[in-house]
């Protein structure tokens, strides 16, 4: 008989994840970390009689000590296609946040450079194109920084919510449908590449967009769920596979290929443009769209500190000075952080323009889908992933005739609508995606 004071469920509709009963010991870490970390198992006690709540973080498998709770494996569908490509052509786009994990997953050398080593790795696998997605999310930032700039002009929709982190936009609509309005429309910048690559890239190559199979290697369990909601896609699937860092591991493991012998090579590209540092940790992609911001609503990037914006503190807040109007900007770093400031935000006592939040502690680099790290090396790996993902530079890219090419002529495509999924507390059995 099962013990669910001590379980997280996991419904068999979970695109993200899944769970092997055979394999639980009622340890209890899964739950915990729901519920004090996360909060959806405190916010709403599961009846097993009802399809289970989930955000689809991940953070149950990171902690679970016998894998009783994984991500559910695309892996094994993407090996094969590197072995037989049946004439389809395969594009990989890679998360920054991946590449932190994977020295400590092959103990690898400090002197190796590994953003070198993943595309003669992914080459060698098979793959045709490698991207990194800091390329692409560039353009996201962009538009959300239009996004946000029109807001303030306007003084609609405030605070706006950064909507890169698909665990914190699902939660969003579950417990808070009243602050949808309030949710940024542009793509996360996953979606934002998914698309990018099955209109811009395909038509640059000249292949038709279903020839193109897009997959992504991400930190983030919750993105498998993110690609497949309503609204998200051009072509039927933008994003064909998300496999996290485990997976990439895997995949890595089975072909045998040592990474230390490897020769180096670089990334394609899709266009000029290397912006480092606007994604994958707690406080970069709001430090990149509030430069943008500024700079479109003043005509120059500000020249102002921003860096109590980066770090592993709970909620980091700064005020700023957009010429003649005063912008509050907020961090939240995990769940609980955020679900902590919108109960004072609704309670109206306090009042933002701008508010990051990330459902896993440390942002992308603590994604549900990394290596997993024992307990006593948990606090210190974290900071270390984080420390190693640059901050944002000053960048003039916008000017990129690329970028701005993209912008004008797909700019409906990069954005998208979200629905109130707040039915899931009433125990509806199925979600519409």
């Amino acid at each position: 008989m099962r013990n669910y004071d001590y379980e997280v469920l996991i419904s068999k509709n979970n695109d993200s994840l899944t769970k092997d009963d055979n394999k639980c010991i009622s340890c209890g870490q899964c739950k915990k970390v729901c519920s004090n970390d996360i909060t959806v198992a405190k916010m709403f006690e599961i009846n097993p009689n009802r399809e289970p709540i989930c955000i689809n973080c991940g953070q149950c498998s990171n902690i679970c000590p016998t894998e009783a709770i994984s991500e559910r494996f695309s892996y094994l569908k993407v090996k094969k296609l590197l072995q037989n490509k049946n004439n389809k052509i395969i594009v990989f786009n890679v998360e920054p946040a991946s590449l932190v994990s994977l020295k400590e997953a092959f103990d690898l050398d400090a002197r190796v450079d590994i953003e070198k080593k993943i595309p003669s790795v992914l080459r060698k696998m098979g793959a045709n194109y490698i991207f990194d997605i800091t390329n692409t999310a560039y353009i996201t930032v962009l538009e959300e920084a239009n996004e946000l700039a029109n807001r303030i002009k306007n003084k609609i929709n405030l605070p706006m919510f950064d909507c890169n982190c698909p665990s914190w936009v699902k939660y969003c609509e579950i417990f808070y449908p009243e602050l949808i309005p309030n949710l940024s429309t542009t793509k996360s910048y996953i979606t934002t590449t998914g698309t990018i690559i099955k209109t811009y890239f395909a038509d640059k190559i000249k292949v038709p967009c279903n020839d193109i199979i897009n997959i992504v290697v991400t930190p983030c369990t919750a993105r498998k769920s993110e690609i497949r909601k309503k609204k998200i896609n051009y072509s039927k699937t933008d994003t064909n596979y998300v496999i996290t860092t485990r997976e990439l591991i895997k995949l890595i493991k089975d072909r045998n290929i040592n990474i230390n012998n490897i020769k180096d090579s670089s990334y394609d590209k899709l266009f000029d443009i290397s912006p480092k540092g606007i994604i994958g940790t707690s406080g970069n992609t709001c430090v990149a769209v509030i430069k943008e911001a500024y700079r479109i609503l003043t005509g120059k990037y500000p020249n102002i500190e921003l860096d109590s914006l980066y770090g592993t503190a709970s909620t980091k807040e700064l005020e700023i000075s957009f010429e003649d109007k005063k912008i509050k900007i907020a961090v939240c770093n995990g769940m609980k952080s955020g679900v902590d400031l919108i109960t004072k935000l609704l309670n109206k006592e306090v009042y933002y323009d701008f508010i990051e939040i990330m459902a896993c502690n440390g942002g992308c680099t603590s994604g549900g889908g990394q290596p997993k790290i024992t307990l006593l090396n948990m606090k210190d790996t974290k900071n270390r992933r984080m420390e190693e993902i640059d901050k944002v530079a000053l960048k003039t890219d916008y000017k990129n005739k690329e970028i701005k090419y993209i912008i004008d002529n797909y700019n409906s495509l990069l954005h998208t609508e979200y629905y109130d999924k707040s039915y899931l507390l009433r125990g509806d059995d199925n979600e519409q995606k």
